[in-house]
């Protein structure tokens, strides 16, 4: 799976939320509140580039100033407008094995005490946990990560072989970053 793929796995069922609010105008409601919630979480370009969409607009030159994650994000909904059997399946499970650079990455800056990154783990790992599986088992030890946890025995105490391999993963990422 490449990194579109993870981002689109990762946010099908937002994308597939987004299309149909936009298809069926007595959704308009449901939608305002999809995105206000996202706005609160720091989805602000995001959520600008989709009000915008909203209100007709459909040319790429939205994507200009996006980064990587929200444009593969915007794409997916301007071809689900125009496509909805090109939407991403939301039954579909990220690989989070790819995820464990990145991951480490945040995880390092968000324990540096950089504020946009700890937003975005934290965003990260609400989603993370509302996809499930592997997934939810991983979100649930990026918060002690960031507070400084290195212990893989108490990391990975209540995961299964393959997320344990993902945090032992990350662990040695941050160590790589940490020395």
């Amino acid at each position: 799976m490449n990194r579109k793929e993870q981002i689109l796995s990762v946010h099908a069922a937002f994308i597939n939320e987004v299309v149909d609010c936009l298809h069926n105008p007595q959704r308009a409601d449901d939608l305002a509140q999809l995105l206000q919630t996202d706005d609160a979480n720091g989805w602000n370009e995001l959520t600008r580039v989709l009000r915008q969409i909203q209100r007709g607009r459909r040319d790429m030159e939205l994507l200009n100033g996006l980064d990587e994650e929200d444009q593969t994000i915007t794409e997916a909904i301007l071809r689900g407008l125009q496509d909805p059997g090109s939407l991403p399946d939301p039954q579909t499970r990220p690989d989070p094995g790819m995820a464990a650079p990145g991951l480490a990455s945040m995880i390092h800056a968000a324990a540096s005490g950089d504020a946009n990154a700890l937003q975005l783990i934290a965003n990260m790992a609400e989603q993370m946990s509302r996809a499930g599986g592997a997934m939810a088992r991983l979100a649930s030890v990026i918060r002690p990560m960031i507070n400084g946890e290195r212990e893989p025995e108490r990391l990975c105490k209540k995961l299964d072989s393959r997320t344990e391999e993902i945090v032992l993963g990350i662990l040695r990422e941050l160590r790589k970053l940490e020395s």
